[in-house]
């Protein structure tokens, strides 16, 4: 009975948005918890901080290749096995004491991470046609800033009875295994060697697509700039204002609610009354000006206002990015390509610290800020002129 309600719409695609939001979980859950780590097992304090960021690597590593086994043998077939060692590999943290054993099963949960990211982007961009795809899209994108906030606290409440029980939230993978095995079709496979060369090919031609190429360079600009306000806005808050985490914790929960609502709600209407491009531009404004007006806000109200601003920005932007990928996708390499645009993602958080820190040494945090607005207008500037170009 529970089966067939799932097997139905919107249950379905509803279920493919929890299980994708296993991919914010990777990281989210150990975050809050990573002091306690460190005091309870004597880590090397830089080294320890590689716990919380190594997953980024490994998932932007192994989600591009996940992305094209997927579209040869379906991406239910590569789901699976993915949950599975997602749930192993996740709780194993509970039970590990030495380091680089703890480190090595954060970097096989990435890259199960990115098996995760290759199968729920592949169900939706094969389950769904254009305009129903570009709204799950879109709601995938305000499950997992949702899901941004929830499993963090869910880790810190939890963690805070043991640090070693927040690793069994990991679980839930097992019983979102059982479901997706009884619900999702297996699809077909592509076992010939020519159909395996012809997705090969078909893939190689789209991913250097001149408009692939820039669409797959925003989603990484847009992910570290995104990044750039998870690391330094805290840091300058706190400086300058002596914000404590519950503030920054409010803020945060202030940008992911606005990315979420217009992801969810609104998207669709901004993109029929301005188009894809025009949408993402304005995005692109709203971050950029929310990001200049950080240094000169004094007031926490003012600075919910930004948050907000920031997130509905946030929320344009990344959605668009990732269904406008999968229309210039043909459905043989859909899964490769949104799983590549995931990676991407994962790839701009990682190197957001390394892009900033210089920026950070030279002119301290308003620098950073400013930079990081810079880089989100111009972005804007060049895809409304290439909006404007397509409609004339």
């Amino acid at each position: 009975m529970i089966l067939k309600w799932l097997q139905r719409e919107p249950n379905r695609m509803f279920l493919i948005l929890a299980i994708g939001s296993l991919i914010t979980m990777t990281g989210g859950v150990v975050a809050p918890i990573l002091p306690q780590v460190i005091t309870s097992l004597s880590f090397d304090r830089a080294l320890a901080t590689h716990l919380v960021s190594i997953h980024a690597l490994t998932l932007a590593l192994f989600s591009p290749i996940l992305g094209l086994v997927a579209d040869q043998i379906s991406p239910k077939r590569v789901l699976v096995p993915s949950l599975l060692l997602y749930g192993i590999f996740g709780t194993a943290g509970a039970f590990l004491s030495n380091f680089w054993l703890l480190l090595a099963s954060r970097a096989l949960l990435g890259a199960t991470a990115g098996g995760i990211a290759a199968g729920s982007l592949g169900l939706l961009g094969k389950l769904y046609d254009q305009e129903t795809r570009a709204q799950a899209i879109a709601y995938a994108t305000a499950v997992l800033t949702v899901a941004g906030i929830i499993f963090p606290f869910l880790g810190g409440a939890i963690g805070s009875i043991h640090w070693r029980y927040a690793f069994l939230i990991y679980t839930i993978a097992f019983p979102l295994l059982l479901i997706c095995i009884s619900v999702f079709p297996n699809g077909q496979s592509s076992s010939a060697v020519e159909d395996q060369v012809s997705v090969s090919g078909t893939l190689q031609k789209v991913l250097f697509t001149p408009a692939v190429i820039q669409l797959l360079l925003f989603v990484a600009l847009t992910a570290a700039i995104m990044y750039s306000v998870v690391i330094y806005a805290p840091l300058y808050l706190e400086e300058t204002l002596g914000l404590g985490t519950i503030e920054n914790g409010i803020l945060l929960a202030i940008r992911a609610l606005g990315a979420a609502l217009i992801s969810a709600f609104a998207s669709k209407q901004v993109v029929k009354r301005l188009s894809v491009h025009g949408a993402i531009a304005f995005g692109f404004g709203l971050m950029g000006l929310s990001l200049f007006g950080i240094p000169f806000l004094a007031k926490f109200a003012l600075l919910l206002m930004s948050a907000m601003m920031f997130g509905v920005g946030f929320g344009l932007v990344l959605p668009n990015l990732y269904s406008s990928l999968s229309n210039l996708a043909p459905k043989t390499v859909r899964s490769s390509i949104l799983a590549i645009a995931i990676g991407i993602s994962f790839l701009g958080q990682f190197i957001s610290p390394f892009l900033f820190s210089p920026i950070l040494q030279v002119g301290g945090l308003t620098a950073v800020f400013n930079t990081a607005a810079i880089l989100a207008v111009l972005g804007g500037i060049f895809l409304g002129i290439r909006g404007m170009n397509h409609r004339s």
